[in-house]
């Protein structure tokens, strides 16, 4: 049977949703949101507008020294009207580098530490406005673990973590966004490289495998499942050593 999407009602209770986590978790605090100008960081701040008002969204733009698309994150904030602020990275990414002359930097610490930076700021921001800081990971992007650990993939509140990116799209017609936000190209921002070149294949394939279950292509369907088991690691919670006394048989745990 074909997965049907009514994006209509899943916006719904997404909002609903939203303001139900913020009256028991930040009753009168601000949605702070990381916007890129891509479909994801657009759809979770229209969602929270919808949900708190323009004026408890905020905005935080963080380029990286130059950013070749601000325009777009530029474009979405003063479609949706809400407070934002600019604040450049590229002196903290540069800074924490240039300390780490002893060791052998990899391309790979490169690419994940400008995200990692971003989030220390969208908390400082948050921290400082009473805020609670959106995560804008959706499952396509989960399931193959595509974001950075403490990076991108941190946050307070999720409304997009069980969506595909095929289902964002339609949640970000629905929502009015300009097509050019919804329809952008994905690119992490980081290694110079759309997500689906990074990925090796698209978020179609993907979206339709993690709905159907299906893929026709075997070698790809084999791919995408060791992918996502060898990044399973990232939705767990961290593991931790358990006290077992031996003298009771039982797991202590702390005096509520």
């Amino acid at each position: 049977m074909k997965y049907e999407f009514n994006a209509a009602e899943i916006k719904d209770n997404c909002v609903q949703w939203i303001r139900d986590w913020f009256a028991e978790n930040g009753k009168d605090c601000n949605a702070v949101v990381g916007i890129s100008g891509g479909k994801d960081s657009s759809v979770v701040a229209a969602l929270c507008v919808e949900a708190l008002g323009r004026a408890r969204v905020i905005g935080v733009l963080m380029p990286c020294g130059k950013q070749a698309d601000i325009d777009m994150a530029k474009k979405l904030v003063k479609h949706l009207g809400i407070q934002s602020y600019e604040l450049n990275i590229k002196s903290a990414v540069d800074g924490i580098l240039n300390e780490m002359t002893d060791i052998n930097v990899t391309k790979q610490t490169k690419t994940n530490l400008p995200a990692r930076i971003r989030m220390s700021t969208l908390y400082a921001v948050s921290q400082s406005m009473n805020g609670r800081v959106a995560n804008t990971c959706n499952l396509s992007e989960d399931w193959v673990g595509y974001s950075t650990r403490y990076g991108d993939s941190a946050g307070d509140f999720s409304p997009l973590s069980h969506l595909t990116v095929t289902e964002v799209k339609a949640i970000g017609r629905v929502l009015g966004l300009p097509d050019d936000l919804v329809d952008k190209v994905p690119i992490d921002g980081l290694s110079g490289m759309t997500d689906e070149e990074n990925l090796g294949f698209t978020y179609a394939v993907l979206d339709r495998y993690i709905r159907e279950g299906i893929c026709e292509d075997e070698a790809l369907r084999e791919k995408i499942d060791q992918i996502h088991r060898r990044n399973l690691f990232k939705l767990e919670l961290m593991p931790s050593f358990q006290l077992h006394d031996e003298r009771c048989g039982m797991t202590c745990e702390p005096a509520r």
